[in-house]
């Protein structure tokens, strides 16, 4: 979930100067109510509690109100997608919107359900960075949007799909957002088949309906403020929300295009790094002293957001394996392109985790007293990954959980098969001594062995052994580096090889030396 991305001043002419608003409105609910009633296909409505989002559900909750019940028949869906690291202010105003729009809904009998969407617990931010040691978004990493958005609304839309047919997907997108956002809106035109309703560009059998496509950013501001929020929400407290999250802490009257506009406010995941750093919950936090119990998730935001201090760029190469999720070795610009967070850097981030929830909990407001950043199935699902596929099998998780809340982890061991513990596995690190890679591989191969000990024919045991060994066959990251610029050399002369015989008509059919660089690869 997050609010709708607010274009800054323009010239672009209101929506409303050749009707009014009254007429505008008017003409737009007549629109709305005869694409309902056209045909049988259900609609789901695309709700983030921003000011697009709200101002789209109330034309389609006042055009629904105009119908007579006979005819209101097919369902519409209100969907909000919780990423389950939402502003926390935020995230309990759309809960409370979805409670009472559910509500209103049912007490005025309309065929329309509010639905909480959140990312399966595999999929989860904390589950992807903490468990699978994922670094934080970035613009050429972004991991996150599909997960925590994308998925589990298109999920829900399939669903509709599968048992309608089709789905008409009403979204409070508009043109006036960017340049980019219009060209976009403006490309699905053309593929229309039906007035008013665009193709989803990843959805098959489902369309898009924007009623509010092109009202400007005070367009919608003027709707909201001049008409009641239908399902009891008062939408000058959505203002003051976004209000509070400016920097200045003002919404000026906009006269002119330099004029910025209390719609510049932007809202999303309080974990983003995909931004210098996080505006709104700043202004939040500066403008009202009773949500300065948020800090603790700034400072926490700004530590994911990993620095060089001279550069000032984005820089956690010390943080993660100099080697891939598989174990193989990636280079660029001659360097090699790390991987996943090293276990101490996952498990550092985890205790942050639970010392800002503990700290929030203890000295947030009363309304946040049980807040809780990161869920028990997470944390069951980062467990597994650590034990079951990372082969940490001293079990961290729930010694980390009681050391900062201070309370034994719910669950107990997670297999009691396992023959070693974190004693045997400080003994080994003893035997070990700073030999980190050591450690690590020697736990992986008794783990593997472990793992394959109770199957009848223990197949792909030696396969997998083998890999262990392949991806722990570097004594240091300096020799892994070396390791893997000699083998691309290799593999450029070998291709330069290549080049030169398919040139030569009168060469042999192997390269001179083609044996020894063969031999050379498979001594790597």
């Amino acid at each position: 979930m997050q609010l709708d991305l607010e274009g800054k001043g323009t010239t672009k002419p209101s929506a409303f100067s050749s009707l009014g608003l009254r007429g505008t409105i008017s003409a737009l609910l007549d629109e709305i109510c005869a694409l309902y009633q056209a045909d049988s296909t259900p609609w789901v409505v695309g709700y983030s509690g921003g000011k697009d989002s709200t101002a789209t559900l109330q034309l389609v909750w006042m055009a629904l109100s105009r119908l007579d019940p006979t005819v209101r028949l097919k369902p519409v869906y209100v969907i909000s997608t919780d990423t389950l690291v939402e502003n926390p202010i935020v995230a309990a105003w759309v809960a409370r919107s979805l409670d009472k729009m559910g509500e209103a809904a049912a007490k005025g009998g309309l065929p329309l359900t509010s639905n909480r969407l959140t990312p399966d617990a595999s999929e989860s931010f904390w589950t992807t960075l903490i468990g699978r040691g994922y670094p934080a978004p970035r613009p050429k990493f972004r991991w996150c949007t599909d997960r925590l958005k994308i998925n589990p609304s298109n999920r829900f839309i399939s669903r509709v799909v599968k048992a309608s047919g089709e789905a008409i997907v009403v979204l409070g997108t508009r043109k006036a957002e960017s340049q980019a956002r219009a060209k976009a809106m403006e490309r699905f035109e053309t593929k229309r088949v039906r007035e008013k309703l665009s193709p989803n560009g990843k959805l098959p059998n489902s369309y898009v309906y924007s009623p509010i496509e092109d009202w400007t950013n005070d367009d919608v501001w003027t709707f909201l403020m001049q008409v009641r929020n239908p399902w009891g929400f008062d939408n000058k407290d959505l203002l003051t929300m976004y209000q509070g999250a400016s920097a200045d802490g003002e919404c000026p009257l906009v006269i002119d295009a330099s004029t910025p506009s209390c719609g510049d406010s932007r809202f999303g995941c309080w974990v983003c790094t995909m931004v210098e750093r996080d505006k709104s919950m700043t202004a939040m936090i500066q403008n009202d002293v009773e949500k300065e119990w948020m800090l603790p998730l700034l400072e926490l935001r700004n530590e994911l957001d990993v620095r060089n201090t001279e550069t000032g760029k984005r820089d956690d190469r010390h943080l993660r394996d100099f080697r891939k999720m598989t174990g193989a070795l990636q280079l660029h610009n001659d360097r090699l392109v790390h991987g996943p967070y090293l276990q101490a850097s996952r498990e550092r981030w985890l205790r942050k985790v639970l010392e800002a929830q503990r700290h929030i909990q203890k000295n947030g407001p009363s309304g946040v007293s049980d807040i809780k950043l990161i869920s028990l199935e997470e944390l069951r699902e980062i467990r597994r990954l650590w034990v079951v596929e990372k082969h940490e099998i001293e079990d961290s998780l729930p010694r980390i959980y009681e050391e900062v809340l201070g309370e034994p982890f719910p669950d107990g061991r997670l297999d009691d098969s396992f023959a070693f513990g974190r004693a045997e596995m400080d003994i080994l690190r003893e035997i070990c001594g700073e030999d980190e890679l050591h450690f690590q591989l020697t736990r992986e191969l008794l783990d593997i062995e472990r793992q394959h000990r109770t199957m009848a024919r223990r197949s792909g045991l030696f396969k997998a052994l083998e890999q262990s060994l392949r991806r722990g066959s570097y004594d240091s990251a300096e020799e892994a580096e070396q390791t893997a610029l000699r083998r691309r050399n290799i593999m450029d002369e070998l291709y330069d090889g290549e080049e030169a015989i398919e040139d030569d008509e009168d060469s042999s059919p192997l390269l001179p030396g083609l044996v020894s660089l063969d031999e050379e690869m498979k001594s790597i």
